[in-house]
């Protein structure tokens, strides 16, 4: 009898085996979508949150490639992703004019926000306009960490510079990290820095871990943070896994991700650090 037992459990793992090598070899492949997207998002933990309800919905599988909004959208332009969760709007609007993106939708919104040491050496804290605080900062020499990655969050800071009639390349007290927004939240920390950040990655990182790091400006309107989902154009790559693009791209503006969206982390931090916009206009 016992014989028999194993005999059929060899038999099912056998027949399991067969049934797995007589799937096409595309099939994975087809069922896979590469989503290139921000630091922010997978930092903040909403990707973990919204990626298993999307591929249990869709039964497609998501391989998620987190980067700077521009080093996404380079991924765009060679075909390497299928669709891009970025926040750059004037690169996205340059990528589109390129052609290489389709059907570009507002996601959501959050805020960026200026953030220093307890100590505020360069006494920023409650400044009206970031351009003043980026004026002060370099006025006293206060260590000032930037991504330097071409992220959107770095494009953000390239341009509040250049509002403030500054150019910080080349400046002692000005650094960059080339690392994406969590690990150089972590930096500043350590080096008790200033920085642009997106408020989302900071407040799920300081709730893990105290970094010390504490809110000096914020609520700028030139702080505001768009972000957007946009299909790679499957006309200039092919091989794109376009269906699972769109899949991707109408799952993550449907109700049931935005009233995900609209609610992530407020239970923990009194307000939610996205907020969601699709079907809103510009």
């Amino acid at each position: 009898m016992k014989r028999f037992a194993k005999m059929m459990s060899l038999f099912a793992v056998l027949f399991v085996l067969t049934a797995v090598a007589s799937v096409p070899s595309g099939w994975a492949a087809e069922k896979t979508v590469i989503l290139a997207t921000t630091t922010s998002t997978q930092d903040s933990g909403l990707l973990d949150v919204l990626l298993p309800m999307f591929e249990k919905q869709t039964g497609h599988f998501v391989k998620t490639i987190s980067v700077g909004s521009g080093q996404a959208m380079k991924m765009g332009e060679k075909g390497e992703a299928d669709v891009l969760l970025v926040h750059s709007p004037e690169a996205e609007k340059a990528f589109m004019a390129g052609g290489f993106g389709v059907n570009r939708k507002l996601v959501m919104h959050n805020d960026f926000i200026l953030l220093g040491p307890a100590g505020d050496p360069a006494k920023i804290r409650g400044a009206k306009t970031a351009a003043d605080a980026l004026k002060a900062i370099a006025a006293s020499n206060a260590l000032f960490l930037s991504r330097g990655d071409n992220s959107g969050t770095h494009a953000k800071e390239k341009g509040l510079f250049k509002a403030a009639g500054m150019n910080p390349e080349g400046q002692k007290w000005f650094q960059q990290t080339g690392l994406g927004m969590g690990e150089t939240l972590n930096v500043a920390a350590e080096k008790k820095g200033y920085l642009l950040a997106d408020r989302g990655t900071y407040l799920a990182l300081n709730k893990k871990a105290h970094l010390g790091l504490e809110i000096m400006v914020q609520g700028e309107p030139k702080l505001l943070n768009i972000y957007h989902v946009i299909e790679v154009n499957p006309a200039k790559w092919p091989k794109v896994n376009s269906a699972g693009a769109k899949a991707f791209s109408d799952f993550i503006v449907s109700r049931k991700a935005q009233d995900v969206i609209s609610t992530f982390g407020k239970k923990q931090f009194g307000s939610p650090l996205f907020f969601a916009d699709a079907g809103k206009p510009e």
